[in-house]
């Protein structure tokens, strides 16, 4: 896989995830009580033995930069890297990034450093393990000049996606971007069988791309303008009669677009065979080599939960949760189904034995009742705290916290007063 180069999209401002983005860009934001988004299309790129890799970003991109410097390093005798490239002026350009089209554009000329015959395009949010191995096989077989991920869906969901018409010989003929329900009988693609029994007869991009490097070169000529992969440079491809194949993936994969999504995918995690499984050795997903050490648990009912390491947990209860590093949960609380995403660092001895004024410490206080929540790191909650998140609640943002589709999101480093209630 050397004559493969990867870039990971950053992506903007990242609004539909926010507050989680509000003071880090959308690939930094942690996942699975250890990781970060970013850490998942890295860690499928390594275990496909793919080692060139850049991450574009230009939004609250300081704790990614930090994250990515400290965790992805190879050794002196290695050619391979992981680079962050943020949004820059140049003599060619001096805007932001516009798109993902234009982000790659923008970004060539410090590709073209390196030696590669292929560019795989990722997403730098979604959760998902697959061998880009295959797919680039996949590629070479078809002797396509670009190959798109897809994953089979069922009508109800093709309206989200971009919908692929895919022919036998896994041509790509036509690409339609979120069709109406109505529109849907014309979209249908030649899928296995045992996927038509399950009604998933339509092929949604995953927005995961390989292309031959002049094929790239060459579709950004004839398209100068495009900012976007799958609202135009796509199209426009199919349209100048480029080969372009679907590769279909049958694998667990999720877009973690949304508050909704990336709760679901993170509760997902604690199940008892989850979909997404962080236990297979054949497919680590890496992440910073932190120093920390074991959690410890006090008279606490665990249920389907995840505790990551340098956890102190006294609450009497935790059901249905994922608690990240260095957690304090104090005696008496309450946490079910709820992302509790841990610190940054550990509270002093002092803070939490002797509190005093109103500022609590850091972590989580006693006798509190979390419910349908999502704390982010560093924030400090108070004792007889009662946040009981669901439909009954109001969307909006405020003082300290936000809803969001029912979610109550506590944003990373706010502080919720001894007794309050939401």
């Amino acid at each position: 896989m050397d004559n493969v180069l990867a870039v990971i999209l950053g992506g903007g401002q990242g609004s539909r995830l926010f507050p989680l983005t509000r003071s880090r860009s959308k690939p930094a934001v942690p996942i699975g009580g250890k990781y970060r988004l970013v850490d998942i299309p890295i860690s499928n790129c390594l275990n496909s033995n793919i080692r060139k890799i850049y991450v574009l970003t230009q939004f609250n991109s300081a704790s990614l930069n930090r994250h990515v410097k400290n965790t992805f390093s190879f050794d002196v005798f290695s050619s391979g890297f992981v680079d962050v490239l943020a949004a820059e002026q140049t003599i060619s350009s001096q805007s932001w990034f516009q798109g993902t089209a234009d982000a790659v554009r923008q970004s060539l000329h410090h590709m073209d450093n390196h030696d590669f015959d292929y560019l795989l395009i990722l997403s730098g949010d979604q959760l998902y393990q697959m061998d880009f191995k295959e797919m680039l096989d996949h590629h070479i077989a078809n002797k396509a000049e670009i190959s798109i991920a897809t994953i089979p869906v069922t009508a109800d969901d093709a309206t989200g996606f971009g919908i692929m018409k895919v022919g036998q010989d896994h041509g790509i003929d036509s690409f339609i971007e979120k069709p109406k329900p109505d529109q849907l009988k014309d979209w249908t693609s030649d899928v296995p069988e045992e996927l038509k029994k399950q009604g998933k007869d339509y092929l949604a991009s995953m927005g995961i791309y390989i292309f031959n490097r002049s094929v790239l070169k060459e579709l950004f000529d004839e398209k100068p303008d495009a900012t976007d992969f799958g609202k135009e440079i796509m199209p426009s491809a199919i349209d100048g009669g480029r080969k372009i194949t679907s590769y279909i993936y049958d694998g667990y994969w999720t877009d973690i677009g949304t508050i909704k999504s990336f709760f679901e995918a993170n509760l997902s995690l604690t199940e008892p065979m989850p979909q997404f499984n962080l236990y297979d050795t054949s497919r680590m997903v890496y992440t910073r080599a932190r120093m920390l050490p074991a959690s410890k648990v006090s008279g606490t009912a665990l249920e389907r939960s995840i505790i990551a390491e340098g956890c102190i947990v006294e609450a009497s209860r935790i059901e249905h949760s994922l608690v990240g590093i260095r957690s304090r949960i104090g005696r008496g609380t309450t946490v079910v189904d709820s992302i509790v995403m841990g610190n940054d660092y550990f509270p002093k001895f002092e803070e939490i034995s002797n509190r005093h004024g109103e500022k609590p410490p850091v972590g989580i206080g006693e006798r509190c009742f979390i419910q349908n929540c999502i704390i982010d790191k560093n924030s400090r909650i108070g004792n007889d705290v009662r946040i009981n998140g669901g439909t009954h609640l109001e969307d909006g943002t405020f003082e300290n916290y936000s809803v969001v589709e029912g979610i109550v999101v506590v944003p990373k480093n706010a502080v919720l007063k001894d007794g309050t209630v939401i």
